[in-house]
């Protein structure tokens, strides 16, 4: 079970990697938190995507997923990439993504090492890659 000071600390370090800033996993945002929500507009392109490893691939796949993060973070075009791995289903992994629009999504999918990637999962993962398209929310303004 998560706990409220859980929620807190992920929120708060949430906030700081969407202002650029590198945190240590007990620092606190210096400005508070939040602040770095104001640098992702209303109506970005978001995507939630799904990927499971086939049985006994799961170490396999998340060796050539994890070199993604810092690709794909190192995209002037990415304002927020995380990947994320099941604890209780090893090999499950969600990735959660921002893009300004959807034409930089779709450049960024069109990297070469996006298409690499591709090219692996027929054999590593069951079923492909499950994708949701987004919109970032924001609350009106006053």
């Amino acid at each position: 079970m998560i706990t409220a000071l859980q929620l807190q600390t992920a929120a708060i370090l949430l906030a700081g990697l969407l202002a650029g800033a590198v945190l240590p996993t007990n620092a606190l945002a210096e400005e508070g938190p939040g602040q770095g929500y104001a640098k992702i507009a209303n109506g970005a392109y978001s995507v939630v995507a799904e990927v499971r490893a086939k049985p006994g691939k799961e170490a396999e796949l998340r060796a050539i997923t994890l070199p993604l993060i810092d690709l794909v973070r190192s995209d002037p075009a990415n304002l927020v990439y995380f990947l994320q791995e099941s604890r209780e289903t090893p090999g499950h992994f969600i990735f959660y993504e921002i893009f300004a629009n959807q034409a930089d999504f779709e450049a960024h999918n069109a990297m070469p090492y996006v298409k690499e990637w591709f090219t692996k999962l027929p054999e590593l993962a069951d079923g492909g890659v499950k994708v949701m398209r987004m919109q970032i929310l924001a609350p009106a303004s006053d």
